[in-house]
C-alpha cells in the first residue's frame, strides 16, 4: 500500500521523515532511496506478527497539507509499504457523509491528531463496543493498540 510520509532535510548530510498514518514510526535516511528502504522497515517491523490495527493510507492531499507536521518546510512523498507479514490487514471503504458531519470528524482528528481514517476507525470501534456492551466477538477494545491514539 502506498503511505504518506513528509520528509526534511536532516542538516547537511541527509533527510528525515514521518508518517501522518503511524505517528510514532520515524525513519532517516542520507539519500531518498535509503530513507525510503528504512521507512518501509519501520513500519514493518511496528507491525509485523502484531495484532494492532493498520490505519488505511491517508491519501487527500488537501487533508495531509492540514496536518501540523506540514510545517511547510518539507515534501511529501508515497511510498510502498508491505504489509505481507502483518497479521492484521485494514480494507478499503469508500462512503459519503454530510460536508458539515466530516468537517466535524476533521476538526476532532485534528485536535486528537489523528488522521481521519483513525478517527472514523476509533468511532466505529467504540459505538461497537457500547452496542456489545464491551463484548467485541473477536479482540476486546481494551487489548487493541492503536498506533495513533
Amino acid at each position: 500500500m502506498q503511505y504518506p510520509l513528509y520528509v526534511h532535510r536532516d542538516g547537511d548530510t541527509g533527510f528525515r521523515a514521518s508518517f501522518p498514518d503511524f505517528p510514532r514510526a520515524a525513519a532517516r535516511g542520507h539519500s531518498f532511496d535509503e530513507l525510503k528502504r528504512n521507512a518501509q522497515e519501520v513500519v514493518e517491523l511496528m507491525y509485523d506478527r502484531s495484532e494492532q490495527l493498520i490505519p488505511a493510507p491517508t491519501c487527500s492531499t488537501s487533508e495531509l497539507q492540514s496536518l501540523d507536521m506540514d510545517d511547510g518546510r518539507g515534501i511529501w512523498m508515497f511510498i510502498e509499504i508491505n504489509l505481507a507479514r502483518v497479521t492484521s490487514k485494514t480494507v478499503g471503504v469508500q462512503f459519503s457523509l454530510p460536508e458539515s458531519l466530516l468537517q466535524r470528524v476533521d476538526a476532532a482528528a485534528k485536535e486528537r491528531r489523528l488522521t481521519r481514517a483513525t478517527f472514523i476507525t476509533l468511532a466505529a470501534v467504540h459505538e461497537l463496543e457500547t452496542r456489545d456492551e464491551g463484548q467485541l466477538s473477536c479482540t476486546p477494545v481494551s487489548r487493541w493498540v492503536f498506533v495513533d491514539g
